[in-house]
Order: C-alpha cells, then structure tokens, then sequence
C-alpha cells in the first residue's frame, strides 16, 4: 500500500504568522493544505473565511482544501471556489441538499467532499458516494485541535473501504482529529488515504522529520499486519 497523503490543518498554526505557516508546510514536503472555516454555529470557535483562502493562495501551489465547518455551506461555497481552494468539502450534518452541493463543486471544476461527525454513521451519505471526490471522517468531535481520536470512528474507514470496492468507485477517504505518532499504529491497519494534522504537525520540533517518522510508523504498522 502506498504512503497517505498528510494534510496539515492550519488551525493548529500561529494565525500571526501564516505565511511562515505555510511555508513549514512545503518545506515538510506536504503537498495539501488543509483550511478549518467555522462559524461559530456548526462547531463552536470562529476561525476564518474565504479571504484567507484567498490570500494564501496568491503565495503558495499546495492543494488546499477548504473544511467548511459551517451552517448552511451551499450559500459559501463559491466564495471559496473564488477564494481558490481546490477542494470543497461541507459538512452532511449542514446541508440539506448536499448533493446538489456536490453538484455545484464539481461544475466548477472543484473536488468534492463530505465529511460526517463521529455520531453519524456511513449510512447517512452512501447515496453521495459515487458523486464525491473525497469522505473526511471526523475522528474527534470537531472545533477543537489537539483532542483525542475517538476510536470507534475508525471502523467508518472499513466500511467506506467496503463500498468503495465493491461499488468500483474512486473517492479519497480522509480522517481528522487525534492523528499523532502515538496513534498512527492504530490508524494505519484501516489504511485511510489522507491524514489530517494540526497539532502534532506544528508543535513538532520539525516538522519535515515528523512527516517521514509518520511515514516510517505508518509503514512499520503496515509489515506487522502482514
């Protein structure tokens, strides 16, 4: 199996000093970008909205893909698409109309995603699945960085897994929430494609020897369940 894609999440970083954020982020040799917008509605904090989408994409190639943590994200989407995020992906928790949503990204050239909190099982989105790029899988109850994964949601990565198999499609699965060193062993024998990083990414001392012992915990997990 090939190494996942690593997504550091910028909420964790000094919103002081994005750019340098940002930079951290390319010299690890990530090459997503993860942008947490909340409302204060959704989820409780407030972070940012489409303007700081737009303003780190005129400096940076990464993917950047925008967590719309929000209430009602169809009336924000294009603002993001605007802003130039190359990927979308809204809450089913938030829309009622999600794949009309789903629609909506992909017509404007975006990828989709959608992303389900802890206490809303597969079931609620497999209608989407074959219409989305990318399932984010929430492995905290989200709002907050730095929590403790929640490791029964790991079990929605086998069943997604499942589908995604036996239904022949292609989207991404990606986790959020509790991702660390100490927790990679547990995570890496569901094998996810994406892992979303905040907190252990850029409290690391460095942050580009923290990726490649990820991967090296990721690929020793990995021989073990073999």
């Amino acid at each position: 199996m090939k190494d996942p894609i690593i997504a550091p999440s910028i909420l964790s970083a000094d919103f002081y000093d994005m750019r340098a954020a940002v930079q951290t982020i390319e010299a690890s040799g990530c090459s997503w970008l993860h942008l947490d917008v909340m409302d204060g509605r959704f989820v409780p904090p407030i972070t940012f909205g489409n303007k700081m989408v737009a303003d780190i994409r005129k400096h940076t190639n990464l993917f950047m893909d925008a967590h719309l943590m929000i209430m009602e994200p169809e009336r924000h989407i294009h603002s993001f698409i605007e802003g130039g995020a190359d990927a979308i992906t809204f809450h089913a928790e938030a829309c009622i109309h999600s794949h009309r949503s789903v629609q909506a990204i992909r017509h404007a050239g975006k990828k989709a995603g959608i992303s389900i909190v802890p206490s809303t099982p597969v079931g609620t989105i497999v209608p989407l699945l074959e219409f989305v790029d990318q399932v984010l899988v929430m492995t905290v109850n989200p709002g907050y960085g730095g929590q403790k994964l929640l490791p029964f949601c790991l079990r929605k990565i086998d069943e997604l897994r499942e589908i995604r198999e036996r239904e022949r499609l292609n989207f991404l699965i990606a986790i959020d929430g509790g991702i660390n060193l100490t927790t990679i062993p547990e995570i890496a024998i569901h094998q996810p494609d994406v892992l979303i990083m905040g907190s252990a990414f850029f409290n690391a001392q460095n942050p580009k020897d923290f990726v490649a012992n990820t991967f090296a915990a990721w690929d020793h997990a990995i021989e073990k369940c073999d």
